[in-house]
């Protein structure tokens, strides 16, 4: 928990009244039925202690993924999972693009570690080039990536990470990846680094329930890595029973319904591009993403008026390397989506 209102994510439907919300990007169906009727279930016996090596579920995770049972590890959201992973690897150096997702820097700061920014220029549209691959040194202990990156959408290129990969293992340099929104990533843009892993790879991949089946209230982020001794150091940091015994009954549930995601991206591969069309003819700056959102400029004010109406969408001015007026919303239903655009054009006037 926090202990006051300095939250800097999206998400917060607490703390005000809100009848939209555009600020989190999950799945626009939200959570499966079979999702739903599973936490059911399991909420009928909440007497018992969870599993807490989250057993069936990692078996589950592992054999779809054409991995090991010991190479999967699962978390209290992916969030967990970041801290987890910074606290035990303990780097010293660890280079970080930005904007990005803020508890990368946040965990590394808790791990003691200050990182060295490498600021992802707005000319080019934020996107991640070769040019990374200098920066990638022997002295390296860490790269922090996120692809599809949050909140700019930009995914980085089939070829670049896997000569990142390439590099990172010339100079023994981690890489933690995280790949949350890919599979709610434009179809010709999703690709993983899993089928590429190696026995003993300084390489951590990080993946959620979170976006791609609704269930960000259930909290369950799991990771795949080949390195023992990172997953061992990894477990010996966290309290034990940290799933909870409803989140792995609706992994489980989740990952019976496989086609889940493949609807939402249908829905969202429709309606980005007619929503991208609608802001840029209102007057907006928006960048080309290939997540289920879509990362956009304008004047600052823009989040006021709109909480004003009930509508809540991320503001990126506290993204380290963004400023006000750069704004972040999910793809959601058509309806949802003209509904956010009449407001939008009530309240504002370019």
């Amino acid at each position: 928990m926090i202990l006051d209102r300095s939250y800097i994510h999206g998400g917060d439907v607490y703390s005000r009244p809100v009848r939209l919300d555009f600020s989190a990007n999950v799945n626009p169906f939200g959570a499966p039925e079979g999702v739903t009727a599973a936490v059911r279930a399991a909420a009928e016996d909440l007497s018992a202690y969870p599993d807490p090596c989250c057993g069936p579920l990692r078996e589950k995770l592992a054999a779809l993924n054409g991995a090991a049972r010991e190479n999967v590890i699962c978390g209290n959201g992916a969030a967990e999972l970041i801290y987890q992973f910074a606290a035990a690897l303990q780097p010293r150096n660890a280079l970080l693009p930005v904007p990005s997702f803020s508890d990368y820097e946040s965990a590394l700061l808790a791990a003691g570690c200050k990182p060295t920014f490498y600021l992802l220029p707005r000319e080019s549209g934020f996107l991640l080039t070769e040019d990374i691959l200098a920066h990638i040194r022997p002295e390296t202990d860490l790269l922090l990536l996120c692809s599809p990156n949050n909140p700019t959408g930009r995914s980085v290129p089939q070829a670049l990470l896997l000569a990142i990969l390439d590099r990172c293992r010339e100079t023994q340099t981690w890489l933690f990846l995280d790949e949350c929104f890919l599979e709610l990533t434009d179809e010709d843009r999703a690709f993983s680094l899993a089928d590429h892993l190696q026995e003993g790879d300084r390489t951590f991949l990080l993946r959620a329930f979170t976006k791609a089946y609704g269930m960000a209230g259930l909290r369950l982020g799991w990771g795949l890595c080949k390195n023992r001794a990172l997953m061992e150091g990894m477990c010996r940091l966290v309290q034990p029973w940290n799933v909870s015994t409803l989140a792995q009954a609706a992994g489980l549930a989740a990952l019976d319904c496989p086609d889940w995601p493949e609807k939402a991206r249908r829905l969202i591969q429709a309606e980005k591009p007619w929503l991208s069309e609608r802001l840029t003819a209102l007057g907006f700056t928006v960048l080309p993403g290939d997540a289920n959102y879509l990362f956009f400029s304008g004047a600052p004010g823009l989040y006021e008026k709109l909480l004003a109406q009930g509508v809540l969408i991320r503001n990126c001015e506290n993204y380290r390397g963004l400023q006000p007026g750069d704004y972040r919303i999910a793809v959601r239903t058509r309806p949802e989506n003209e509904a956010l655009l009449r407001i939008l054009e009530e309240v504002w006037h370019v």
